[in-house]
């Protein structure tokens, strides 16, 4: 299992300071004296990738997204996690997993900020200096897309920031604009792979050109989505990607960067792993502590899950008479293993000695990204690699972009390929000649099952205009969703108090 490594050599400054330090520690490394040759640059940009490992966006944000959407909820003791998590409910603006996700992207994009000024200015290989801009536009486009697709009207910084800096509120428009500005750039920049294999987990031209699908994608904009779908599928890009023969390939830590994956964020494991907040722990943010909060009751804390009705929704079987198999790789629940709870294995014991008949027998865990499959134990730094876009979610969003596009024919093929990999039958035999409406209410279902607990769930779900009390029958917490408040998150408290140029999100 090769991945590369990203380690922090540089401090992004943060919102909220108040005083300067004149007085340089002779033991730290100083901006003056950095970015002077590409060794630097290269570590700048390294420093940026660090910023996926952070607690915050490795393990709260990917909740987020899909626990505060229809297929997820929160039991957690922790009841304001739960609230916040699930049930609309976040009477403390500076509630940490949230104010966390928001500052944490930002020392993301402070990181890229400082390679964004620097690095021009060194005297490097051009190709090189070239791949390491394209990276840094890449990951700013990305901190601002997970932003403005939670938090909304958020500041745009694009310069290293300082301590004088109040920025005020940026329209969604103009956050999706820069968004998609740094991708153009990322595009022109990044290679389509890299030659050495030491690079392996950088991000590519695959990547951007996906990301900013989607981020037109959030805008409706499919006509300008369409000629980065066109490059991944029908370009150079279709000779790159393609789908695992076997969709769990997709979650294990042995089968990482594989053929389907476009944008993969990389973990490793700590042999020296003790807690998350013990910083004596060598390397302690290699990893990431997702599994250890999402595990089954029991195994890990347990705080976020998936609802039971969405494993009833896998209701089409193979063409050889068989379950749905992204089923069992989805899900740990009583019937995993289709013989049922004697027969399915939580962590090296069977659900029904674990649980029983009691009150979380019916409890379902997204199995993605958990380590059951190689020991019978979380921890707080995973080393399975979060898969944040595959192909076939780039599959899916092409015949979506076609189908809203009026050219729903052409669609069929890219849905067809998804499925046929899990073994049901093409949607051109089983549902030829869809009208546009029925075939967008396809495409629904189909991402549904193919990336439950991905993440994509919240902004799949916006882009259709489905988000609000409607979702309440799959799921009761949105009986407290309030429209025009509650498609966004508060922007954090703290940073109010700190900013006078900065406005509270609507009805917060």
């Amino acid at each position: 299992m090769k991945r590369i490594l990203i380690y922090i050599v540089i401090i992004g400054l943060g919102f909220g300071c108040e005083e300067k330090l004149d007085i340089i520690n002779p033991n730290e490394p100083s901006v003056q004296y950095f970015w002077q040759n590409e060794e630097d640059a290269v570590k700048g940009v390294n420093a940026v990738y660090s910023t996926l490992h952070k607690g915050s966006i490795s393990r709260w944000m990917p909740m987020l997204f899909s626990t505060r959407s229809d297929i997820g909820q929160s039991r957690s003791p922790w009841t304001d996690l739960a609230n916040a998590l699930d049930k609309f409910i976040q009477p403390d603006y500076n509630f940490g997993p949230v104010a966390g996700t928001w500052s944490d992207n930002y020392v993301g994009i402070n990181r890229a900020n400082q390679v964004l000024d620097n690095v021009p200015g060194i005297d490097m290989d051009a190709a090189k200096k070239d791949e390491v801009l394209g990276q840094a536009y890449f990951f700013r486009g990305l901190f601002y897309y997970h932003l403005v697709t939670l938090f909304g009207n958020v500041p745009l910084m694009l310069q290293t920031t300082s301590p004088d800096d109040y920025p005020a509120n940026s329209s969604v428009e103009e956050v999706y604009n820069q968004i998609i500005s740094d991708l153009e750039m990322a595009v022109d920049m990044l290679p389509a792979q890299y030659a050495s294999p030491d690079d392996l987990g950088r991000v590519t031209k695959g990547a951007a050109h996906a990301l900013m699908a989607k981020a037109y994608f959030q805008l409706k904009d499919y006509n300008s989505a369409l000629p980065s779908l066109e490059w991944l599928v029908d370009g150079q890009g279709g000779d790159i990607y393609d789908l695992t023969s076997d969709y769990r390939d997709n979650f294990l830590i042995t089968t990482e960067n594989n053929v389907e994956s476009v944008f993969e964020w990389q973990f490793a494991e700590n042999p020296n792993e003790y807690t998350d907040d013990d910083i004596a722990t060598p390397n302690h943010n290699y990893g990431t502590s997702m599994a250890q909060f999402t595990a089954p009751v029991g195994i890990g804390w347990s705080d976020a899950e998936a609802r039971r009705w969405v494993i009833y929704e896998f209701d089409e079987l193979t063409v050889d008479g068989n379950r749905d198999p992204r089923v069992e790789a989805s899900f740990l629940f009583d019937s995993t293993n289709i013989n049922g709870p004697n027969e399915t294995m939580i962590y090296g014991v069977s659900f029904a000695d674990r649980y029983g008949d009691g009150p979380d027998s019916k409890r379902v865990w997204v199995r993605k990204f958990l380590n059951d499959h190689w020991k019978n134990e979380e921890g707080y730094r995973s080393p399975n690699n979060y898969r944040y876009i595959r192909y076939s979610d780039v599959l899916l969003m092409y015949a979506e972009c076609l189908n809203a596009l009026g050219r729903t024919g052409e669609a069929y093929a890219h849905v067809d390929r998804v499925r046929e990999r899990a073994n049901l039958a093409p949607l051109s035999t089983a549902k030829p000649g869809l009208s546009q409406d029925a075939f967008l209410e396809q495409i629904k279902h189909e991402r549904l099952l193919e990336l439950a607990g991905e993440g994509h769930r919240w902004n799949d779900l916006m882009r259709w205009g489905d988000v609000g009390p409607g979702l309440a029958g799959n799921d009761p917490a949105f009986n407290n969703f309030e429209v025009g408040k509650h498609e966004l998150l508060p922007i954090p408290q703290v940073d109010l108090d700190v900013n006078p140029n900065l406005d509270q999100n609507p009805n917060w």
